[in-house]
């Protein structure tokens, strides 16, 4: 099975204000020493129906935000997105469209696309997430090495990647299990499910079931 790892191969980004930023990334991990930068740039220029509720913080249209969520700039929460009680965005963090950040679920320099569900205890840090990419329960993004050194991302082959912290990449239609722990760099591609209760690493094909960490099965179409 093909193991895609290109930009272009895992995401169909169709968010007015994300594409400069996808189109500009052969590899998805190159954007997240970007997204810091470019979110400042949006934020000075504003987005059309898009206001800011805060220093550094711009939300769109339908935006709904419980009281006790805490949101940190620079950030860019898309229209129809709904920030549940005891979220933390702490910055750097941009969303597309009808999205779910979830109860006491915690973000940190990662990009979002439309319709994401993150919606229960989850943690996304330094990580990008597809189209209707969808998060268990208690699954969690591990970004840091425990030697600290920077992220070796294993496919097809190796891709140094020089960056210290990396989560989780998930292609549009991924789905993740409750409890699984997506070790840095882990790549999930389009349409995959993966199994609650996994611990993942390297690049899994799309259109696949991850039921372990070795047992990977093409998923059958039904009619």
């Amino acid at each position: 099975m093909e193991r895609p790892i290109k930009t272009k191969d895992l995401f169909d980004c169709q968010t007015p204000y994300l594409k400069e930023l996808f189109d500009g990334a052969e590899y998805p991990w190159e954007m997240l020493p970007k997204t810091k930068e470019y979110i400042k740039d949006l934020l000075a220029k504003g987005l059309e129906g898009y206001t800011l509720i805060a220093d550094g913080v711009l939300v769109g249209e339908n935006v709904k935000i419980y009281p006790t969520a805490t949101i940190e700039g620079p950030t860019i929460i898309g229209s129809g997105t709904e920030i549940r009680p005891g979220a933390f965005i702490r910055g750097s963090v941009i969303t597309g469209e009808n999205c779910v950040i979830g109860n006491s679920t915690e973000l940190k320099n990662c990009v979002l696309l439309d319709k994401v569900q993150v919606p229960h205890y989850n943690y996304v840090g330094d990580s990008i997430l597809g189209n209707h990419a969808h998060m268990g329960a208690g699954s969690i993004c591990s970004n840091l090495k425990s030697d600290g050194k920077p992220v070796v991302i294993r496919g097809d082959e190796e891709y140094n990647t020089g960056i210290r912290k990396i989560g989780g990449i998930l292609a549009d239609d991924a789905d993740i299990g409750c409890g699984c722990v997506l070790n840095p760099g882990t790549v999930v591609g389009k349409g995959t499910s993966v199994y609650p209760l996994t611990a993942l690493r390297g690049v899994y094909p799309g259109g696949c079931i991850v039921k372990d960490l070795t047992t990977v099965v093409v998923r059958k179409n039904i009619d």
